[in-house]
Parts: C-alpha cells; structure tokens; sequence
C-alpha cells in the first residue's frame, strides 16, 4: 500500500489531507490550528533536518513526499526534497502562485530586514503582516513609528506596537476598518499567494498605500510541482495514491 507524506504549511494542505486515507501521513510544524476530524495520521514537530527527514521516510516506508509548505519556508522545502532524493523517492510540490502587482498597486519589493527598515523610514504607522518575525525588533521601534503586527496568535506589545492575534480569511470590510482605525500608511506583507490574505493588498490599493514586499525565496527543485490542489490531487489518483 503507497503512503504518502504530505508537508503541511498552506490552506491548500488541509483540502489535500481530507483527501488522504489512513495509511497516509499529514506533518505539521506546530504553528496554528493542528486538525483533529482527518482520516489521514497527524503529526506535529520537525524532523531534524534533511538527515532526520530521510530517517523517518525509511522508517515509515514513505513513497512520496508533497512539499505543501509556505513559499517562504525555504529550508523545509529544501530539506524535503533533498531527503526524498537521498531516500530515492519522488518529492513533488505545491507551489503557490505569487501575487501579482497590478496598475494602481505601489509595491516595492524588499530583501531582507535591514533593506525593509530602510524603506520603512518615510512612514508612521505601518502594518506588518509578516508573522511573528517582527517580534523579535519591538526594541527598535523608531520614535516616530508606531507599529500594528498582525500575527496568527496574540503577543505582548510595548507602548510603541499593538499586536493584533488573528486568523484568515480576512473580510474586505474588516481590513479597511482595520486601515482606517491605525491609520496605516504602509503595508508590509510576504507575497503569500493567498486569497485569504488578499484583501489587505485590495484595501492598500484603494487608499493608495505603498506595500512593501518581503521578496520571495528560491525554493529547491523538486521532481514535480503543481499550481493548484485540484491538479495534484488528480496527480495523486493516477499515481495510484488515492
């Protein structure tokens, strides 16, 4: 019997793990909501590198690896596919389409965080959507900043950051009321990819905010990648998978 195991990290993993019967395994990393109706097994923790990965993959007698984690989690994927290789298996790979900018947009794409402070400094009140990456900077707010994080959970902020805990999808409404009540004047975002995150950029757009983009990494080749679920799951059916 062919298993499967499927790397969550997107929305996307979830509707392909409901597809997945109970000799298949869904791993996640911890971070947010873990599922409890599947029939698939669940697991929740890192692996301990490629190295680790490979271990598990032999251990478990997996024969196909689905990289269905964020864009931004360059190391997972990296590790994924040099795992599957190493354990002479196919790595295939959900890959989400980038947000495009479009006429009205002002995006400007930033590398890394100190080219990202340095583009932040023009404004007053920006909103990062990046994470909890910013956490770790609460100390070098500037005087004349104020901060609005956006997290999956909420943490302690400072008399210069408000920290909002919330979850998509977001509401087009909500967001504007969002924009409106920090008074934002700069959006900082990862080009997820995300129809749940969307609406943030539709609201930057009509307001005419800048929207500074966190560049996207290179992700690791792998033996097979989809742009939709729908493809990977007919994929999988084919395979003999499903």
């Amino acid at each position: 019997m062919k298993r499967v195991l499927l790397l969550g990290g997107v929305t996307e993993a979830l509707a392909l793990a409901r597809r997945l019967g109970p000799q298949h395994l869904y791993s996640l990393a911890g971070v947010g909501r873990v599922p409890t109706d599947l029939t698939c097994q669940v697991r929740v923790g890192g692996f301990g590198g490629a190295q680790g990965l490979e271990h598990f993959i032999r251990e478990q007698a997996i024969d196909l690896v689905l990289d269905a984690t964020h864009p931004y989690a360059a190391q997972i994927s990296q590790n994924a596919a040099i795992a599957a290789q190493s354990a002479s298996i196919e790595c295939w790979a959900l890959r989400r389409p980038a947000w495009q900018a479009g006429p009205n947009d002002d995006w400007r794409e930033v590398s890394d965080w100190a080219e990202l402070i340095t583009a932040l400094a023009p404004f007053q009140h920006p909103l990062f959507t990046l994470g909890r990456e910013p956490l770790q900077h609460l100390d070098e707010i500037p005087d004349h900043q104020f901060w609005t994080l956006r997290a999956l959970d909420a943490y302690p902020g400072n008399d210069r950051c408000e920290i909002i805990g919330a979850r998509g999808p977001f509401l087009l409404d909500d967001e504007r009321a969002l924009f409106a009540r920090r008074k934002i004047d700069v959006l900082i975002s990862k080009n997820s990819g995300s129809t749940a995150t969307e609406p943030k950029l539709e609201v930057a757009r009509e307001l005419g905010v800048p929207v500074l983009v966190l560049k996207r990494p290179v992700l690791a080749k792998v033996d097979r990648e989809f742009l939709q679920v729908g493809e990977l799951i007919e994929a999988l059916s084919l395979a003999g998978f499903l």
